[in-house]
């Protein structure tokens, strides 16, 4: 027989299992795309690799953020299973819509959108945190990501091929194709899925750990947080890797074969670049960020040095990103919003 707790915990835990399906078919396309649009990786390895690197990011490096998710925007206290079971369901429901499309959405901005709901209808939303940290590192973090890579293609890597004397010593298709090079891409595909470990996992098991809190009336320090942010990361990590296994062939070719090929130098680049900013963001101030915005960033970057600026953003499947990551988080938004309303008439608000 199942203990009252574990009853009274199991429908936003399932909640936020099938959310963290969800983040993993959407979260494959950063971590793996670079690998797969080079073809250095077999499809089917990719969802096994992916939920063993994104469950180690979450433990070794996911603390601030679950803090963050957990109690950063709205008070720890406010997580009552309702109000975690609604923000879970919201965000879960705007990431299958993206995911359906084949468009890798940002499962960190769905959850920050989400929270904000039911914390605008409490009126206990953490401006400060949001407006002054959150959104900014949510438009600089890309462009970072962006302009890096376009300066090292534009202005190193393009030079230094055109050079006479360089050109006559490197065969650069030997490079492409050297073993080493490919070990890298792939080493770099895994630590893009331990940087989403770090980051993402959090969205699930932040609210999860606060909801337990408030279940179990405990004051949520730092250490009792940590706990129980570490046992629901250890349900919750593995689901990124069934995600993957589902939802994981249409975005990483979204985004790994259809806005622009590259090859190894420029998949290493992409990967590297892209999970270090979002780690950055993770172990340094806990900021629910995009690595999906990053990695798409980093690739729109290497279109444009390859294409030219019209080329690549006038591509349909361009256009089409744009449009779910402005639509997908108003989504997770407005479901919320709308739970909220709806359990507060049905009287369950603060069940």
């Amino acid at each position: 027989m199942l203990s009252p707790m574990f009853n009274i915990i199991l429908i936003p835990l399932l909640i936020a299992m099938f959310l963290a399906v969800n983040m993993g078919g959407s979260g494959t396309a950063p971590a793996f795309s670079a690998a797969y649009g080079a073809n250095l990786i077999r499809r089917d390895a990719i969802p096994g690799l992916f939920g063993i690197f994104v469950f180690l990011g979450a433990i070794i490096a996911g603390k601030a953020v679950a803090t963050t998710v957990g109690k950063g925007l709205m008070p720890a206290d406010y997580m009552t299973l309702t109000i975690t079971s609604i923000v879970l369901l919201s965000v879960a429901l705007a990431l299958l819509f993206a995911n359906l499309l084949a468009i890798p959405q940002s499962t960190s901005q769905a959850t920050i959108f989400a929270l904000m709901g039911p914390a605008i209808y409490f009126d206990v939303l953490n401006t400060q945190k949001l407006f002054m940290e959150i959104i900014p590192t949510w438009f600089i973090l890309p462009l970072v990501s962006f302009f890096i890579v376009f300066l090292i293609g534009k202005y190193i890597y393009q030079p230094v091929r055109k050079m006479k004397f360089v050109n006559k010593y490197v065969k650069y298709d030997h490079i492409a194709n050297h073993p080493g090079l490919k070990f890298f891409i792939v080493l770099g595909s895994l630590y893009v899925a331990f940087s989403i470990g770090s980051n993402n996992v959090a969205n699930a098991s932040g609210p999860i750990a606060s909801m337990i809190l408030n279940e179990m009336s405990m004051d949520p320090s730092h250490s009792n947080f940590l706990i129980i942010m570490i046992l629901s990361t250890l349900i919750i990590a593995p689901c990124f890797g069934i995600g993957s296994s589902i939802f994981g062939h249409k975005v990483v070719t979204s985004a790994g074969k259809e806005i622009v090929e590259f090859g190894p130098l420029g998949g290493l680049a992409i990967s590297v670049i892209s999970a270090t900013l979002l780690l950055l963001a993770s172990v340094t101030k806990g900021i629910p960020t995009s690595l999906v915005q990053l990695n798409t960033g980093a690739i729109l970057a290497l279109g444009v040095v390859k294409m030219g600026w019209k080329n690549t953003f006038r591509q349909k499947i361009v256009e089409r990103f744009w449009l779910i990551w402005i639509v997908s988080p108003i989504i997770s938004f407005l479901l919320a919003l709308l739970f909220t309303i709806i359990a507060d008439g049905l009287g369950i608000l603060h069940y």
